[in-house]
């Protein structure tokens, strides 16, 4: 009886110190940093995977090894069945103990999108189009559509989606993106015409867009949008013409050649404003936040007019009198000639 006692404690011992031993090296496997490399490792959890799958894979390919550990380490924790598919990034010094946690979370690996300043709602259809990690789910015809599940005012695409560049993961779709593009404008819209200075001949928001859409095509010099904005603002105010020539090709569309006729300066479109008064019905590109400041900001001064001075920095020449402006005028197609001999 004596020696089954022994026996039995000395067995009982045994798996104590072995249970013990593997507790130990369980936890210093789940705490020890994966094979990752210096600049981490791009890893894919497919949908519909399990944690058993993808153990064995990152076991396969290098990235760690004892996958019965980490499984049972993840029916422990509970989140066996919740791993989550998607991009991952496993970064460098990542342990089997985060990593789990990170594929459980949807931790995944964030793309990014940038909308230029100064597109239009074409162009950002179709760059959103041509990003691999979006999902492409718009036509032109869909915008009346997304306007309405946004809230949007009117039926118009454009200005209406801040430049800026935005963070996803993969398989999200146009419409998740614009949905922030759209969010972030009107929260600068709503900042910015809060701060907006007095007198000004723009009565809304919507007005201050498409003021400040102009001002981003006219110019991408930041020491010359207030400068451009206050022009504008002095010919509203004297109810001249803007005569922009942006808004003329906006009108024409997207089958505008780059070559800009004194035929096409004449023809009447809802954007031309060498033949309409006051502004353009919508924006006429997408304005980021320094063209809005700029538009509610506008420049003091007298100036009327402007032209670019031809000197490739893209520059212009401000000028207060027909006479002036029309001499600036002169002075950059003689650069122009003089460029092309």
């Amino acid at each position: 009886m004596k020696r089954l006692l022994i026996a039995g404690a000395a067995i009982a011992v045994a798996l104590a110190l072995a249970l013990a031993y593997g507790a130990i090296q369980a936890h210093q496997y789940l705490n020890t940093p994966v094979n990752a490399g210096t600049d981490g490792v791009e890893y894919t959890i497919q949908p519909g995977s399990s944690l058993h799958a993808v153990s064995e894979e990152l076991t396969a390919i290098g990235v760690t090894k004892r996958p019965l550990i980490l499984r049972a380490y993840g029916r422990w924790l509970g989140v066996a069945g919740s791993i989550q598919a998607g991009d991952y990034l496993i970064r460098p010094g990542t342990t089997p103990a985060q990593l789990l946690e990170q594929f459980a979370s949807g931790d995944v690996q964030l793309y990014s999108f940038t909308i230029v300043e100064g597109w239009n709602h074409w162009e950002l259809l179709q760059a959103l189009h041509d990003n691999e990690y979006i999902d492409a789910t718009l036509t032109d015809e869909d915008w009346a559509a997304l306007l309405e599940e946004l809230g949007a005012e009117g039926g118009h695409p454009e200005g209406l989606f801040l430049p800026e560049t935005y963070r996803f993961p993969r398989n999200s779709s146009d419409r998740d993106i614009l949905q922030q593009a759209y969010s972030l404008m009107q929260e600068v819209l709503a900042e910015e015409w809060s701060g907006r200075a007095e007198d000004l001949p723009i009565t809304t928001p919507y007005e201050a867009l498409v003021l400040a859409s102009i001002i981003e095509k006219e110019t991408a010099r930041v020491d010359e949008r207030h400068r451009i904005s206050g022009v504008f603002t002095r010919r509203l105010q004297k109810r001249m013409r803007l005569q922009t020539d942006p808004t003329v090709i906006y009108g024409i569309g997207p089958s505008f050649n780059g070559n800009l006729t004194r035929r096409d300066l004449r023809t009447d479109t809802p954007y031309n404003t060498y033949t309409r008064g006051g502004l353009p019905p919508t924006p006429i590109a997408m304005p980021g936040r320094a063209a809005i400041n700029a538009a509610l900001h506008p420049e003091d001064g007298e100036e009327l007019f402007f032209v670019a001075t031809g000197l490739g920095d893209g520059s212009h020449a401000f000028s207060t009198t027909k006479e002036e402006h029309d001499a600036a005028v002169a002075e950059y197609l003689r650069r122009l000639r003089q460029q092309r001999n």
